[in-house]
């Protein structure tokens, strides 16, 4: 039985705990599945050894001899597909769990699964099959928990809550990997298995003791929910240790909970050098072949290793060859991982041979019309108001001073783990002036920043012979690949020796387009875009470039050095002087490895040739302005992944400091100051100290990195247009000096469930331009005693005169216990209603669901009494809610 009388858990625990610790081969639970797992076993039997090590990085050789084309594993796809064409591009993870709609993300999944299948197609037409974006897998989705406000990544996930993010995961796993998981359209990949999330600087060595309560109650069920309910095909391992272990070759993770008791029957896939790691930094193993031989023994299929980003394998089989020779590993560890990866390939049509619908998905379904139109309607559903005196929506005719450094911003819409190609993205200045056309709309340039720098749209471009864009021409590699020096910058490579005459020129929409989406292009080349820069206004502009691997920029006929590219730093920027209308020439040119290119980037910081505005000149600017919106936060060049940012406020990637930047807070005094409305836009991925935005500002919207189409959702939210319903999936902390060491995974003292002291705003909570109330709550149990199940209803009501969201959120507040929490979300449903119409509401209440962890991290349904609260958001938090309370008489055990 799934859930079992506590006593009797007891007396099986040993039993349970012995079979819990057993590797299990895959068992196929399908004849799909058996089929796929009959005919890799017969395929793998016909390799030779060297042919199998090779299968096991992620780049994947072909293997003509067995019609096994190329295939790499890498395919990242978080909030919309990265590939060799343009994209859709939705709002960052974070923003889509402020959605709190589980059926939307479900339809977003689904729409970059339809955009990753069609650039498989893509690669199989023009046979770039071994590049990174062609698979029918995808990394993704990141459903480790943000548990401090300080972690860069924290914005690639669902936010802070395990119920909230086990739900998500679920949504866009089932979305991602279509209706029947037995032969998915792509597999998934929840990352990062596990407890992981910060920091940045630290995580390729860092070793993480986690107690069996807060595994259990906060690190795993996201992870055991994608895998058991979802049946995720894949997973990725992390980077850091746990209790001792490489993340990669953990008995605990891999072993106990993954193949043990959630029977896991898929393959397993490193993040990037976390085998490597294994040797290099955790010193867990003496040398690379024994790491290499931790990580197939533990479970660990598919290796990825960046060395594979500079073209081919990197020579990385040696290791496991020298691995087998040692007798490190058997032929039967080899056979077993590639059993798994092969079953996947014929489980989702990369290779034929089992009765599936047919998977080829043509490149026009990237980006369609109604793909640009979800893109939108996401974003407007992820924004969360969170203060507002009267001043929004904004009346059709007001008057609009755009302030702060995101207002015409664009490349900050993207967030991180996105592609530079999309549709082209609209800012909040160009969403306003859309979406309000009879409003009068100004703009104030702000201040040069570390955030600077935009891709140069097509309407500033004009080619050699006049038309729009610029002129790119390929240039395929004539020799070998050189390997860099071996103190070289990570990125850094040898110039390619390449053809003298191009293979392919074309008129792209801007710098940084891709030649791989074209079979005459090879693997390795040179691209140069040339043309001329050609503004619409005078100003002071900043220009330059970004890039994986950097390259050569020249301007109005001069050679601009703009330093030694970094990965993970920031775009190299110069300042100038541009006349509107005046053509400036310009040339860029990159070395395209399997993974390359660069953007080309600008922002007007002043509206003439002198000094940027002061704040001191902002009355002045304003001064015929109704209201002013200023549009301010971070941006993912400062919060994200290993970074070279040594600045105020950022280190790695990753905050030191809940303050937005120095120069926005003056900027926001400097706006008060005139009189004038101030409404406070926030992009960002994390949260922030809005102390003083609360106190002073007259409205507050949290719009995250909201994709592509974020102006236009923000002017859609500004305008009513749009009635916001977004709500906080994570604390508003006011302070780092509120919370615990940020490298210090305990759970006491952090996020809603754990956090004693005072937000500034709390978990789930969110405005609207209506309003809700709730009536009385009432509670029956479903199967005997309540903790065999709970049905929770209530009727909730728009009382307010115009149609809106609502988000009903269920919280419970177990009976006390030791390492209990304060209360846990355990149910929320969004939806739609019109002015003066009621609908019940109704919550089923598994035991899981009713369940919490001991000191001891057995999960329990507790005998006692629960209190129930359904509402707007969390009890006492000053939104609408209603409470009651039922009691179990009896404790159960549940199963891990």
């Amino acid at each position: 039985m799934r859930y079992r009388p506590l006593t009797r858990a007891l007396l099986l625990g040993a039993a349970f705990f012995a079979a819990s610790t057993q590797v299990r081969a895959d068992q196929p639970t399908s004849p799909a599945v058996g089929e796929a797992w009959q005919k890799a076993q017969s395929l793998v039997a016909r390799m030779t050894l060297d042919e199998k090590l090779g299968q096991l990085v992620n780049v994947a050789p072909a293997i003509p001899r067995l019609d096994i084309p190329a295939y790499n594993w890498w395919t990242e796809s978080l909030h919309g597909a990265i590939g060799a064409v343009p994209t859709t591009n939705f709002p960052e993870p974070i923003g889509l769990a402020a959605t709190f709609d589980a059926p939307l993300v479900h339809d977003v999944a689904g729409t970059v699964s339809v955009e990753v299948r069609a650039l498989h197609t893509l690669g199989r037409a023009t046979g770039h099959l071994g590049r990174i974006g062609t698979g029918l897998d995808t990394w993704s989705p990141n459903i480790n928990i943000y548990r401090d406000p300080r972690w860069g990544r924290g914005q690639e996930t669902y936010g802070e809550d395990p119920y909230l993010t086990a739900r998500l995961a679920v949504a866009f796993v089932g979305g991602m990997q279509g209706p029947n998981p037995d032969l998915p359209d792509v597999v998934a990949t929840p990352k990062h298995f596990a407890v992981h999330s910060g920091p940045e600087s630290t995580r390729h060595a860092a070793n993480v003791y986690v107690s069996p309560h807060d595994l259990e109650d906060t690190y795993l069920p996201a992870f055991r929910a994608a895998i058991v309910e979802a049946r995720a095909g894949s997973i990725m391992c992390a980077y850091n240790r746990i209790d001792g272990q490489p993340a990669c070759a953990s008995d605990l993770l891999l072993k106990d909970h993954l193949r043990g008791a959630w029977h896991f029957t898929g393959y397993v896939v490193s993040d990037c050098d976390a085998v490597k790691d294994i040797a290099d930094n955790h010193k867990y193993a003496p040398d690379q072949a024994a790491a290499v031989a931790a990580a197939l023994k533990a479970g660990v299929d598919n290796e990825c290793n960046v060395a594979t980003l500079f073209g081919g394998g990197g020579g990385l089989a040696a290791r496991y060859k020298e691995a087998y020779t040692r007798g490190l590993i058997g032929a039967a560890d080899i056979d077993l991982a590639l059993v798994r990866l092969f079953s996947a390939r014929y489980r989702n049509g990369d290779l034929p041979g089992l009765d599936r619908p047919k998977q080829d998905v043509p490149v026009q379904a990237i980006g369609t019309a109604e793909h640009q139109q979800l893109a939108r309607k996401v974003a407007g559903e992820s924004m969360v108001l969170l203060k507002n005196d009267g001043v929004l929506p904004l009346k059709p005719g007001v008057k609009v001073a755009v302030i702060g450094p995101h207002g015409d911003s664009t490349r900050v819409l993207r967030g991180n783990y996105s592609s530079a190609l999309s549709a082209p993205p609209v800012s909040v200045l160009d969403g306003l002036r859309q979406v309000m056309p009879g409003a009068r709309i100004t703009h104030v340039p702000f201040n040069e920043t570390v955030m600077d720098g935009d891709p140069v749209p097509t309407s500033a471009l004009v080619t050699p012979d006049g038309k729009p864009g610029v002129r790119a021409q390929y240039f395929n590699a004539s020799g070998p690949v050189k390997a860099p020096a071996p103190d070289a910058p990570f990125g850094s490579m040898p110039p390619l020796e390449v053809t003298s005459k191009p293979v392919l020129t074309r008129v792209e929409a801007g710098v940084g387009g891709s030649g791989h989406d074209q079979k005459t292009v090879a693997e390795n080349y040179r691209v140069v875009w040339t043309g001329f820069l050609v503004p619409p206004e005078s100003g002071t502009y900043r220009l330059g470039m970004t890039g994986f691997s950097g390259g050569e920029f020249e301007f109005d006929g001069r050679r601009v050095d703009l330093g030694t590219p970094l990965w993970g730093d920031l775009p190299k920027l110069e300042t100038v002087t541009l006349e509107k209308g005046k053509r400036y020439p310009i040339r860029v040119a990159t070395d395209v490895h399997t993974m390359g290119g660069v953007e080309f980037l600008w922002k007007r910081v002043a509206p003439a040739a002198a000094a940027p505005t002061a704040d001191g000149d902002l009355a002045a600017a304003v001064a015929d302005a109704d209201v002013i919106v200023a549009a301010v936060g971070l941006s993912a060049d400062l919060e994200g992944e290993e970074m070279k940012r040594q600045i105020e406020g950022f280190a790695g990637g990753d905050k030191t400091s809940l303050d937005l930047p120095s120069e926005q807070r003056r900027l926001l005094q400097a706006a008060k100051a005139t009189g004038k409305p101030v409404v406070v836009v926030l992009l960002n991925g994390s949260p922030l100290d809005l102390s003083w935005a609360k106190d002073n500002a007259a409205a507050i919207v949290e719009a995250w990195y909201p994709g592509q189409a974020g102006g236009l959702a923000v002017a859609d939210v500004l305008s009513g247009k749009t009635n916001p319903a977004g709500r906080l999936p994570l604390t508003f902390y006011r302070s780092v000096a509120d919370l615990p060491p940020f490298d210090d995974y305990a759970m006491t003292g952090r996020t809603y469930r754990y956090f004693t002291g005072q937000a500034v705003y709390p978990f789930g909570y969110g405005l609207s331009y209506t309003r809700f109330d709730y009536g009385p709550v009432t509670m029956e149990p479903t199967h005997g005693g309540a903790e065999n199940g709970v049905r929770v209803t209530a009727t909730v009501t728009n009382t307010g005169d115009r149609a809106g969201d609502e988000v009903a959120q269920l919280y419970l507040k177990p009976p006390a216990f030791e390492g209990a929490p304060r209360l846990a979300l355990r149910g929320f449903q969004r939806l739609s209603l019109a002015p003066g119409e009621s609908r019940t509401v109704s919550f089923e209440l598994s035991p899981r669901d009713l369940s919490f962890v001991t000191r001891d991290g057995d999960r329990q349904v507790m005998a006692g009494t629960y209190q129930v609260s359904v509402g707007s958001g969390q009890p006492d938090s000053g939104v609408p809610v209603k409470q009651g309370q039922f009691a179990t008489t009896a404790a159960l055990s549940i199963e891990r």
